[in-house]
């Protein structure tokens, strides 16, 4: 079956794309527009635009935007529809134009397959229904109770996770020593990273999340604060608006400066909306409170706030959070076994891929390829 991906700029990227497609798949270097509108075409067009992280800002940018994503997703309904055989592989495939690449393959009938960096080093995403909160990872804890830990592969694991390189001057990864003091970390995230703009639930925003914990935190107990540190990442400064709740008396520090994993580690728990370090928090066994879409916050895994009083009566439980390990263990074996795309010196995993390309063919609306097919 004959893999088609939009072409990428990032050289990691494409060079995952390759190992999928191996000898049959083909980057589009170009994509046309196509003005022959499907029925689908203006509600396709305005929810991807709706997504996009890049919003216009006039009448007239809107009206360019939106007639630019129609006229992709028309031209690539109708590839799809002419190539039935075709697999669509996109990197994300949340927001805009990658958006309605898959889109139009999807009304086409085409399988696909969507790509995105895994939380855990060494591996990839790759997913037929989608990527973060959207993915195909189960819900049901039932679900991995077959499943056997394998305690020498996560600690491997928790071996190699290091904090992220960081693009700021002001947020470091030093070894300044963290405080006696209890407390729960807080990574931040990317404020307009799709974790955020998309599946941030209740709090809607980095900034209302901030404005959200900063609340909550009125309930911790006695001697506890939470401690927040900036995305290493991240062009968009949060520091004013932290200081200025500090100074009104919020029960935060903010520690720019100190490794992020450190910080993890001497915690007493992670509070984070989505971000992939309450997953990784999970291999240092340490509790963890979601309050915004992920794929891993299920009863025993993590504690989900779903709305501000829950968020409260967590902070003022603190000291007596807890997790299921077993759960734990069965859950991230399972990631790291059947769920991402590992890659070794060899390469990566082609067995895994090939199993994801059928699991794909298997879940469109082409479920068997042509006998012309390779």
């Amino acid at each position: 079956m004959p893999i088609v991906w939009l072409k990428e700029p990032h050289a990691e990227k494409e060079r995952f794309f390759q190992a999928i497609g191996e000898s049959n798949g083909r980057a589009l270097r170009t994509w046309p527009v196509s003005f022959q509108h499907f029925p689908e075409t203006n509600a396709r067009a305005a929810a991807c635009l709706a997504r996009a992280k890049k919003q216009p800002k006039s009448a007239v940018g809107y009206a360019l935007k939106l007639a630019f994503l129609k006229g992709r997703y028309n031209w690539a309904r109708r590839y799809f529809a002419a190539h039935p055989d075709d697999l669509a592989l996109c990197w994300q495939g949340l927001t805009g134009t990658r958006r309605v690449f898959m889109e139009g393959a999807r009304d086409a009938g085409a399988a696909r397959l969507f790509s995105e960096l895994a939380p855990l080093p060494g591996y990839k995403t790759l997913d037929p229904e989608g990527v973060n909160a959207e993915s195909s990872v189960p819900r049901v804890p039932s679900f991995f109770d077959d499943v056997t830990p394998d305690p020498a592969l996560l600690d491997q694991i928790r071996g190699k996770l290091t904090a992220r390189e960081s693009r700021r001057k002001d947020v470091g990864q030093g070894q300044k020593r963290t405080t006696d003091c209890p407390y729960l970390f807080v990574p931040l995230q990317v404020p307009d990273d799709s974790q955020m703009v998309l599946f941030a639930g209740w709090v809607g925003s980095m900034e209302g999340f901030i404005n959200a914990i900063a609340t909550a935190a009125r309930d911790l107990p006695d001697g506890w604060h939470l401690r927040l540190k900036e995305h290493p990442s991240s062009r968009i400064r949060l520091t004013d608006q932290i200081n200025a709740l500090i100074a009104d008396g919020a029960r935060l520090e903010l520690d720019n400066e100190t490794d992020s994993f450190a910080q993890l580690r001497a915690s007493r728990g992670v509070l984070t909306c989505n971000s992939s370090m309450g997953l990784q928090a999970m291999f240092h066994d340490v509790p963890v409170i979601t309050t915004g879409r992920c794929f891993y916050a299920m009863r025993g895994l993590t504690k989900h706030a779903g709305d501000a009083a829950t968020l409260r009566d967590l902070m003022g439980r603190a000291p007596a959070l807890q997790f299921d390990p077993e759960f734990r263990a069965r859950f991230l074996t399972w990631l790291a076994k059947d769920y991402y795309i590992g890659e070794t010196e060899k390469g990566f995993d082609q067995d895994a891929i090939k199993k994801r390309i059928a699991e794909a063919r298997a879940c469109s609306g082409n479920p068997a390829p042509s006998a012309k097919s390779d």
